[in-house]
Formats: C-alpha cells, sequence, structure tokens
C-alpha cells in the first residue's frame, strides 16, 4: 500500500525530469536528419560559444563572488540575533522569492535605464547620467539581486548549526576572534558556503532571461544562444548539445555538494 503513494513521485520524476533529459539527449546526439552525430557537442569549441561560454563563467563567478561577500557576514550576524530579529530578516529575504522572476528583474530597468530611477535623481544632483543598462554590470546585478536569497540560506543554516560550545571553548584557550572565525567557525559552515555557492553559480551560468533584460541583447551568454538556437533559430539539435555542455556543470556542482555536504548541513531548510 506504501509503494502506491510513490506512484505521483515516480511519475514525476519520468514526466518531469529523465522523459526531458532523454530527449534532449537524443537531439543532442544527432543531426537534423536523425543520424549520430558529435557535431553538437563540439559545437562548444568553436570562436563564438567558447567565447559565450568564457563569458558566461566570468559574470557567473563574479555574481557568486559578490554574493558570497554579502551573505557570510550577514549569516554570521542572523546566527547572532534575538530569535524574532532573525525571523524577521529571513522573511524579508525570502519575501522578494515570492515575487515573479521576471518581474523582479524587469523592476531593475526601470531603476537602471537612462531615463530611470537613479539616473533621474543623479541628474537632479547636478551630476552626468550613468550608463547602467544593457552592460555587464547590470547583469551581474541581477544576478546578484535574483540569487542572493540561495546564497544566504544555505550559509546562515550551516552557522546556526554550529555548537555554541565549540567556539566558546575556542575562546577559552585563547584563540582571538579573528582565529575563531577562519579555524572554527569557516570550516565549519563549508557546506552552507559549498550549497550557496552551488546554487548560486549554476543558475547564474544557465541564466538567458537576465542577460536579455539587463543587457539589452548586448550582453550575450551561453544561455542566450541555447534559447535562440531553440526558439529563433529552431535548431534543437545544436541547442540540445549546448545544453548537455551545461549539465556537464551541474553534475559537476552536485558532486561537490556529494562531497562537502553529506550530511545535508548546507540545506536551506
Amino acid at each position: 500500500m506504501k509503494k502506491l503513494f510513490s506512484a505521483p513521485f515516480i511519475a514525476f520524476i519520468l514526466c518531469g525530469t529523465l522523459i526531458p533529459t532523454l530527449i534532449i539527449a537524443y537531439y543532442g546526439f544527432t543531426n537534423r536528419d536523425g543520424a549520430f552525430s558529435l557535431a553538437n557537442i563540439e559545437a562548444i569549441a568553436t570562436p563564438e560559444h567558447a567565447k559565450a561560454l568564457m563569458f558566461s563563467i566570468a559574470l557567473s563567478l563574479v555574481a557568486t563572488l559578490i554574493c558570497l561577500i554579502i551573505a557570510f557576514p550577514l549569516g554570521l550576524i542572523l546566527r547572532n540575533s534575538k530569535l524574532g530579529q532573525k525571523g524577521f530578516m529571513i522573511f524579508l529575504f525570502i519575501l522578494p522569492m515570492w515575487m515573479n522572476f521576471v518581474l523582479r528583474t524587469m523592476a531593475w530597468q526601470v531603476l537602471l535605464e537612462k531615463h530611470g530611477v537613479i539616473n533621474t535623481f543623479i541628474e537632479a544632483l547636478g551630476l552626468p547620467g550613468l550608463q547602467m543598462i544593457n552592460t555587464p554590470g547590470a547583469v551581474v546585478l541581477g544576478m546578484v539581486y535574483d540569487y542572493l536569497p540561495f546564497m544566504i540560506l544555505p550559509i546562515y543554516n550551516a552557522l546556526s548549526r554550529i555548537d555554541n560550545s565549540l567556539i566558546e571553548a575556542a575562546y577559552d584557550l585563547g584563540a582571538t576572534p579573528k582565529t575563531v572565525l577562519f579555524k572554527v567557525i569557516t570550516p565549519l559552515s563549508v557546506p552552507g558556503i559549498v550549497s550557496g555557492v552551488t546554487m548560486v553559480f549554476v543558475p547564474s551560468l544557465t541564466t538567458f532571461a537576465i542577460s536579455n533584460m539587463l543587457g539589452g541583447g548586448k550582453v550575450e551568454l551561453i544561455g542566450n544562444i541555447i534559447e535562440q538556437e531553440f526558439t529563433t533559430s529552431s535548431n534543437w539539435n545544436l541547442g540540445s548539445g549546448l545544453s548537455l555542455i551545461m549539465m556537464i556543470f551541474i553534475v559537476i556542482s552536485m558532486a561537490f555538494i556529494a562531497k562537502f555536504d553529506k550530511n545535508g548541513e548546507g540545506s536551506m531548510l
């Protein structure tokens, strides 16, 4: 009887994960005539695709680093705060996630565009306006804003699980606050850091919506190329081949999580 309750989950895995992945794999390893081919996989080595991939990795690393720099100190603050304040602060960071992803990103268009809110304020002070929209910086800003909660929550969860007696013991043995931070707290928070880095880096690397809206077509990432192959060029074979390359990064990230967060200490819950 208990096995029947697993049927919806199994059906979801099959229809939502396994079958689509197999379809992508089929298109990725065949040409338009249906014959087996590695050309779609090897296409990642072409100058256009390789440049887009390297640029995507660079922007994703910058966004991930910024999120980490913001999230780790914030996680420490939340850990040491009172329960009421802690719950309220976490709620504030989760609140934007309740809003539609596209709407949140479009809001930054209003703020960053040439005659947007920020430039209007700057010009009101008598200063020249800035070119913020349609730049790599705008795309990174969008990544940080949209994915920051995915860095904060795992790090906070890992920090909150650290036993206070370990920190007190370190101080009793003469450790300085700096030593406690780098020798005790940071090593124990590695599961949360790895989980947070993965959950920010992977979606940043594969995104196309943020670069479309805040990059204005002038910031082309590998995600944009894949999206164009499926929608504009109708070349599902090439799009699938490039998508399979991106899956490699997902598999690598899952391997890192499995290695450094075996007990789920860095989960978001």
